[in-house]
């Protein structure tokens, strides 16, 4: 398991303070190791978990492959279509920064917590918005 408790709770907490203010959704998937480029592994699990179902397509996945240090984020077309060109590599390399201190918990955070602020910012909570997907951490196995 890549996150002790604390951590998961930590990761947990950032998802559901970020998506308190917004419509969109934040997921975010582990494994141990990726023989492919991340970004399509990312993308082939966007999928699976159903990202692309959400009513507006704000669905945001960061991905991480803890054993090969790879990771990617990813959002759908909704949230891609409004973010600032640039906005998902500085994010990634906010992220990083985290990550070489060795702290891929905070680092998840550091991305949920940017994510969370676009979408709140272009995708606001809506009356009768409801949590679309499972703010769980989703641990998959090269599935």
């Amino acid at each position: 398991m890549a996150f002790n408790d604390q951590e998961q709770q930590l990761i947990r907490q950032a998802i559901e303070r970020a998506e308190k203010n917004t419509s969109g959704e934040i997921r975010i998937c582990v494994e141990k190791s990726c023989s492919e480029d991340p970004l399509n592994r990312a993308a082939g699990y966007f999928f699976k978990l159903e990202m692309d179902k959400t009513k507006l397509r704000n669905g945001v996945l960061i991905y991480l492959a803890t054993a090969d240090h790879k990771f990617a984020i990813i959002g759908d077309a909704g949230i891609n279509k409004v973010v600032p060109a640039n906005f998902w590599d500085e994010t990634k390399e906010a992220m990083l920064t985290c990550f070489k201190e060795g702290n891929l918990a905070q680092g998840i955070v550091t991305g949920i917590d940017r994510a969370g602020k676009q979408l709140r910012q272009y995708f606001p909570f809506e009356a009768g918005d409801k949590n679309e997907l499972s703010d769980d951490i989703a641990y998959m196995d090269g599935e």
